[in-house]
């Protein structure tokens, strides 16, 4: 099933085929002005342009030929050359009955038979999840939703730094308080423990203190690179513990992830790829891509039309040590090989576009990624506080992504207080409710902006049931349930048979626009169209409860057109809501 807007291109693209024009300039879109019109097509104006006629004389042309539709109740000319297109009730009323009957509310099936790998998330083991990563996560994972709604085979991939240097300080730091430890027992032949020495709130203090040591005395950062090194040479009792930190991480990963409703289909690091780095760089140096520069082994990647500085991408640095290069396109290798992708999207910090840049590059130039095959860089821009620097806590640390979850979950447990919300309710279902506003709040609050932009995270706004936030979504969402929830009790029910009058056609046209909005959020890899969706069905919704009688509706079939209207609202604000990774609560 096509969008309203799509069918009426296609009618529209055919006048001007038939005109001896190019059918692109018959693209139709939701008119801007709907106090003027109802669709609008402007590409008469391109059109005259290419022809070097007046606009208005090829637009007139255009629109006497559309009137010979029946789709349309009216055809006008506005300005140089702009149509404005009214459709009839009757097409309206066809397109909504399709609608309710439509699984995908209209979104194409275009990914049917293709496979998107997705990759975001990228904690690194043994730290503590921060802010930072809370942008990565939630894009990501409403990507991953929104094209699998779109028909594609999705893998999600968090991809954690689970193997550079942090886990060689994490190590050497763990050898020198507790060399009694097996582990670095360079004869013990095992088994080795099969619960970890440590908790993962041990390991929050244990990886910064070595950090810091190891930036302060140089001998120390010897040892993390040493131990890096026998870790990724395969030193049993340094995999012993490497496996213990992974494990334990990951186990607070889940923990956090999954609280903001954020999933993943693999948990893999860049240490599942080590085994293919030295068989990948071995035929880099046969195909002569790869080469020796000062010490190291490198990529070159630079072109002939390339507009500022292209550093080549290192495999090796002068120690030996691998490069965060080397395993990310081991991991495009490794991710063809098993998936067969035709495209691989990444969710990463925009600041990270040179790393990716090159990294395709070597990609392609190696033909390690087919030609066919798609490579993207979907950067995101920081989370700011109020002050506009980056979100800190009160004392100026990075904030653990853990307490921010908690105060959301603080603030929306005091809203849900002040609104008198759950007083007939048990503390179970209250606490659920809580959770839902929390999520909504933090995630729409990030996800409403473009995602390459900069954000101001303001907690006590972005909780409120008012305004353009997550909490005032759930709470339009709840309230249709409530009111279809009374409906059923009274006998009534939703009908097929739509009859529209002016405020019922306002609603029609945002639902009919839903398959628009989402095919803009796929094609640019935003899921803030999906928001500014979200927020304009609710008012407009809002704008049609207040105008329009419904359970009090003596007219059978108006009551029945509009509780129709109500659950195809409620059906769609859902799955919006979904797509962004939300959960709407049945009552508030």
């Amino acid at each position: 099933m096509s969008s309203l807007a799509e069918k009426l291109t296609s009618i529209v693209s055919v006048h001007f085929r038939a005109a001896g024009l190019d059918e692109s300039f018959g693209t139709v879109r939701m008119s801007d002005r709907p106090d003027l019109c109802q669709f609008q097509c402007n590409g008469a104006l391109a059109a005259a342009k290419a022809l070097k006629r007046p606009p208005r004389e090829v637009a007139q042309d255009i629109a006497d030929r559309l009137k010979a539709e029946p789709i349309f109740a009216k055809i006008d000319l506005a300005g140089p050359g702009f149509i404005n297109l009214d459709v009839t009730d009757a097409a309206l009323a066809d397109h909504l009955a399709a609608l309710v009957a439509d699984e995908q509310l209209g979104v194409a099936d275009k990914g049917a038979g293709k496979t998107i790998v997705l990759d975001y998330g990228g904690p690194n083991v043994a730290k503590p999840m921060h802010v930072g990563h809370l942008r990565a996560g939630i894009i990501g994972d409403s990507l991953r939703r929104m094209y699998l709604f779109s028909g594609y085979r999705t893998i999600g991939d968090i991809h954690m730094g689970d193997w550079g240097l942090q886990m060689g300080q994490v190590i050497s730091e763990c050898a020198r308080r507790h060399p009694e430890w097996p582990y670095f027992d360079a004869i013990f032949s095992g088994p080795y423990p099969k619960e970890p020495p440590f908790t993962f709130e041990a390991l929050e203090e244990i990886y910064p203190t070595a950090s810091k040591a190891c930036k302060a005395d140089p001998a120390r950062m010897e040892l993390a690179r040493h131990a890096t090194v026998e870790l990724q040479s395969g030193r049993p009792g340094y995999r012993a513990l490497w496996r213990h930190i992974v494990d334990v991480s990951v186990e607070g990963m889940k923990k956090n992830f999954g609280a903001l409703n954020v999933f993943f289909d693999l948990w893999k690091g860049e240490s599942d790829v080590h085994d293919r780095i030295g068989p990948m760089v071995r035929d880099l140096r046969a195909g002569g891509w790869a080469l020796e520069s000062e010490g190291a082994l490198v990529i070159p990647v630079a072109r002939n039309d390339d507009k500022k500085e292209m550093p080549p991408l290192m495999l090796y640095k002068t120690d030996g040590a691998v490069m965060y290069g080397t395993t990310d396109l081991a991991t495009v290798a490794e991710r063809v090989e098993r998936y067969a992708p035709d495209r691989i999207l990444y969710v990463v910090d925009q600041r990270q576009s040179l790393h990716f840049e090159q990294v395709f590059r070597a990609a392609r130039l190696s033909r390690i990624a087919p030609e066919n095959m798609d490579l993207t860089h979907a950067g995101f821009g920081t989370m700011n506080g109020t002050d506009g620097k980056p979100f800190k806590t009160r004392e100026g640390g990075i904030m653990k992504l853990e307490d921010l979850i908690a105060m959301g979950l603080e603030k929306a447990r005091a809203r849900i207080a002040e609104a008198e919300i759950g007083r007939d309710m048990d503390a179970d279902e209250v606490e659920d409710i809580a959770h839902k506003v929390a999520v909504a709040a933090i995630k729409f609050a990030d996800l409403h902006n473009n995602r390459t932009a900069d954000y101001v995270f303001d907690l006590d706004r972005m909780t409120r049931f008012e305004g353009k936030t997550g909490p005032y979504l759930l709470y339009q969402a709840v309230r249709i349930k409530s009111l279809l929830r009374k409906a059923a009790e009274r006998g009534f029910a939703p009908s097929g048979n739509f009859v529209l009058h002016d405020p019922d056609r306002a609603l029609a046209f945002v639902l009919a626009d839903f398959p628009d909005a989402f095919e803009a959020g796929l094609r640019h890899d935003a899921p803030h169209h999906l928001c500014d969706y979200a927020w304009r069905l609710a008012q407009q919704f809002s704008g049609f409860y207040a105008a329009c009688p419904i359970l009090p509706e003596p007219d059978e079939s108006l009551r029945a057109s509009r509780l129709a209207l109500c659950a195809l609202t409620c059906r769609t604000l859902e799955k919006t809501l979904d797509l962004l990774g939300i959960g709407v609560p049945e009552r508030m």
